[in-house]
């Protein structure tokens, strides 16, 4: 992150505006951490929430971790996107899938993970599945040859093809119903979620802005937890987004450097 964005976020805090916890408690909680637990280090930054009467914790490396049951949730990781690219003569950078699979190592390494379900757009495209692409994707899923992977094909999967066999990799359609949780790719129409019910989604690869003094503004990825869904940030390195707004009723949470923060409720000139 640059200096300015940095500064910029360092002035919001100061103002009091990130709801819940500020950064500076956020940095003492991590400070505090017992450095000998991996698990609890890793989630000295995340924000823990609750919904449908589970706690999770969403996690700066854009995922969320439900130790009930060991399980991760990400969406949108695109592999092979900046290869798909590339296919059409677009310069774009190479090893953003390595970057991405570092940081799906990193959780799997510190938490303890049984499942991980990615909700849809695993590989970007059918372009996506250039020799070396697959070749990273199976070493990594040789790493972890006892993880249960689940997919929730989304829009990008029917162009692209499910995910080669080889990956052990279990595919479903919308809605794939984990305890109390809908995990799906296209968020819910909202209202629509079965009552009792909370649904997770991608797709959106959703941002927040956050605006200082004068012009100064920062996008950053974000959750977006309203009622009865929440709407994960994209998983992938090589990903846009699209800027959500704040509303009554919804949550949403930034990602700044290497913390999750709240980002500030709207003012009531915001909602009128």
């Amino acid at each position: 992150m640059s200096g300015a964005r940095r500064d910029l976020l360092k002035e919001i805090n100061r103002s009091g505006r990130f709801q819940g916890e500020s950064s500076n408690a956020l940095a003492d909680n991590a400070d505090n951490a017992d450095s000998a637990d991996p698990a609890l280090a890793a989630i000295a930054h995340a924000m823990p929430v609750d919904v449908a009467g589970e706690r999770v914790y969403l996690l700066p490396q854009r995922a969320v971790w439900w130790p009930a049951r060991e399980t991760l949730l990400l969406a949108d990781p695109h592999f092979g996107k900046a290869a798909a690219y590339r296919s059409l003569g677009q310069p774009v950078p190479a090893g953003t899938t390595a970057a991405t699979l570092a940081r799906l190592d990193t959780l799997l390494s510190t938490l303890p993970v049984r499942v991980c379900v990615v909700l849809g757009d695993f590989l970007h495209a059918r372009a996506a599945r250039a020799p070396a692409t697959l070749a990273a994707l199976q070493s990594w899923r040789n790493r972890h040859p006892q993880l249960q992977g689940v997919l929730v094909r989304g829009n990008h999967d029917s162009h692209a093809g499910d995910p080669p066999e080889e990956l052990n990799f279990e595919v479903v359609d919308e809605p794939y119903g984990l305890g109390p949780f809908d995990c799906r790719h296209h968020p819910p129409v909202p209202g629509k979620t079965a009552v009792g019910r909370y649904a997770w989604a991608g797709h959106l690869h959703p941002s927040h802005i956050l605006r200082g003094r004068g012009r100064d503004s920062v996008r950053l990825p974000c959750f977006v937890l309203d009622e009865d869904h929440a709407v994960l940030p994209a998983f992938g390195a090589f990903t846009g987004t699209w800027p959500v707004e704040a509303r009554p009723g919804r949550r949403i949470y930034v990602m700044a450097e290497d913390r999750v923060l709240a980002a500030p409720a709207p003012s009531a000139r915001d909602t009128t």
